[in-house]
């Protein structure tokens, strides 16, 4: 399985850096995993709702040039479908089985994904109803896509 992150922002906290590398490195013998970064766009504070929705679309833009053809696109949206984590590792045995071997996930800047990148997603998955840093939401989802794998495979995840 080929696994994409796209996800708006460079992440600057050597703590979450660390997290990351070290769940590249276990998920290397489960997939291929490739993690693209899109530049963030700079929205100061006190910005019109039509400007923010305009430094959003432009991110999404930035995000949509980045998605392979004929992959399974999942945004992660805070309005999104919850799912417990044995549910979401049903939900990626059954796309494996359907042959859907290109799977990217989203994860957008501080402001959130376009309503393009949103309407265009094969599903919108919430990790819950609170809000997360974009930063940290990565390290959130390669742990959850570790432990997805894990389920899958009747495999311990803590020894």
């Amino acid at each position: 399985m080929n696994i994409t992150i796209i996800a708006v922002g460079k992440i600057r906290e050597k703590y979450i850096v660390s997290g990351i590398k070290e769940f590249q490195k276990r998920l290397s013998t489960y997939c291929r995993l490739n993690i693209i970064e899109v530049a963030d766009r700079k929205a100061p504070e006190g910005l019109s709702r039509a400007q923010l929705e305009e430094v959003k679309d432009r991110e999404g833009r930035d995000v949509l040039k980045s998605v392979r053809t004929g992959s399974h696109v999942i945004a992660l949206d805070m309005g999104g479908k919850k799912l417990s984590s044995e549910a979401m590792a049903d939900y990626m045995d059954k796309l494996a089985l359907e042959g859907s071997s290109n799977i990217t996930f989203v994860i957008g800047g501080s402001n959130g994904l376009s309503q393009e990148i949103l309407n265009q997603a094969d599903m919108r998955l919430s990790f819950s109803d609170m809000t997360f840093p974009h930063q940290l939401m990565r390290l959130i989802l390669l742990e959850q896509i570790y432990r997805w794998f894990k389920i899958s495979r009747g495999q311990p995840y803590h020894k």
